[in-house]
């Protein structure tokens, strides 16, 4: 649905605002989720807002499910940083990472009340870790400065310790996004050297990876081949050697993580899609939405892991 379809729920809903949710696998996903958490009447509704919508649209939103009776809370993706800037005055409270990064990723409703949190930071570490075991002194480059992108480098800069990588690339088309991780990162981790590069709309970022040291990590965190077609990298891009190619969609026509399979065997590359990231993000903000104390590892994980893939 859209924002302009909104409606009061028959019963406790769960909402998921995005950009195009109807193809989402995450509505596979919680119908065998459901019996495993206890949720079986529970509804999960997809909210379609377009990129860059305009705030008035974000309010409409999340006024919505602060107001309606069995409306419970949403997971955020793609309007991150957009829903929080045009809502913030609307959310009763937003937790610490909410707060210094300037977005959410779950909305929590109660009784007329709707609180913001950040969860990214959490779940993109767990997803990274399954993916680069050994992260410490690596070149890291994230191509595209959102939401995700964010508080991945924000976990490089103020949590990673002992495994933070060596040097941090980060390129975006708009300068405010660049800003906000420079901005973000000052206070982190000095002994990480940081660098930020604008690029104008279609540019490759050929160039960058050739400029990376063997056994790096390449993010894609663009929205390229998932929001719009396409992928950062021409199909004439090398990556470095022994690196990692780390996708963060998981459906799309996902150029990206095409060219990182047509090179891996060349480049000894360890390829990686966001499915697990997907996972670890949906039963964060499940957790957070019903207070189910969903575990992030172990047997009870994997069982909902499981799960979820056999319907993928």
């Amino acid at each position: 649905m859209t924002p302009d379809d909104l409606r009061p729920a028959a019963r406790p809903t769960m909402y998921f605002i995005g950009v195009s949710t109807t193809s989402s696998a995450i509505h596979r996903v919680f119908a065998v989720w459901r019996p495993l958490l206890g949720l079986e009447a529970v509804d999960l509704v997809g909210i379609d807002v377009p990129v860059g919508a305009e705030p008035a649209v974000y309010r409409r939103v999340v006024a919505h499910l602060r107001d309606d009776e069995h409306s419970r809370g949403a997971l955020v993706t793609t309007h991150k940083l957009d829903l929080y800037a045009a809502s913030r005055d609307l959310l009763r409270e937003v937790n610490d990472d909410a707060a210094r990064l300037c977005e959410t990723s779950a909305l929590v409703a109660r009784d007329g009340w709707i609180d913001g949190l950040a969860l990214d930071t959490i779940t993109s570490q767990m997803a990274l870790r399954s993916i680069v075991p050994d992260l410490a002194g690596r070149d890291v480059l994230v191509m595209g400065a959102g939401g995700a992108a964010l508080a991945l480098c924000d976990y490089f800069a103020h949590r990673a310790g002992d495994d933070a990588p060596g040097r941090v690339v980060v390129t975006d088309i708009a300068d405010h996004r660049l800003a906000a991780i420079t901005a973000d990162v000052a206070t982190g981790d000095p002994a990480i050297t940081w660098r930020t590069h604008r690029l104008a709309p279609g540019d490759v970022h050929d160039d960058l990876l050739a400029g990376l040291a063997p056994g790096a990590l390449v993010v894609n965190a663009t929205g390229m081949g998932k929001d719009r077609p396409g992928s950062p990298l021409s199909d004439d891009a090398v990556f470095p050697h022994g690196g990692y190619a780390w996708e963060f969609n998981y459906r799309g026509d996902l150029g990206f993580l095409r060219q990182a399979r047509a090179r891996a065997e060349a480049d000894a590359l360890t390829v990686a899609d966001g499915w697990r990231y997907f996972v670890h993000g949906w039963t964060r903000a499940i957790d957070a939405v019903f207070e189910l104390d969903i575990p992030t590892g172990g047997p009870d994980f994997e069982r909902l892991y499981d799960a979820a893939q056999e319907v993928r």
